[in-house]
């Protein structure tokens, strides 16, 4: 089942890979109503929606979290994708036409031992999304 609302405390980033999306992402453009970062948002959560609407979701679920900002201005639409045990990645040059492959992607990422998902396995149009990681020891395991 995937998750469509904020995760509690108690869940944030542990059994589940929780993708954190820029809200305030604007792809080097104008202030406008509803940036791109939004629109991703809103389209991956259109997706989720969808996939529990139809019985369709996923063993391996996704929490969406929006955020405010992530500091990579130049590089958004930006998230973030963090699970404890596994590496945190900064994701950029995303937008809303990559909602299916960012979802593919968080499965990979939750499927995956360490975090990593090799360049040759992430659908094609995320071959330059990797901004940067952050190790797996700065989050401990929820007993």
């Amino acid at each position: 089942m995937s998750e469509l609302s904020s995760p509690s405390s108690s869940q944030a980033g542990y059994g589940h890979p929780v993708l954190h999306v820029c809200m305030t992402c604007r792809r080097g453009g104008p202030a406008m109503e509803r940036p791109p970062g939004a629109q991703l948002y809103d389209r991956l959560l259109a997706l989720l929606a969808a996939e529990e609407e139809a019985g369709e979701s996923s063993a391996l679920p996704v929490t969406l979290q929006p955020v405010e900002c992530l500091a990579a201005c130049d590089r958004g639409c930006t998230a973030a994708i963090a699970m404890a045990g596994r590496w945190t990645w900064l994701l950029g040059y995303l937008g809303a036409e990559k909602a299916e492959d960012i979802l593919a992607y968080a499965r990979l990422y939750a499927a995956s031992k360490k975090g990593t998902v090799m360049p040759s396995r992430r659908p094609a149009s995320l071959s330059d999304m990797v901004l940067g990681r952050v190790p797996a020891s700065l989050y401990q395991e929820q007993d």
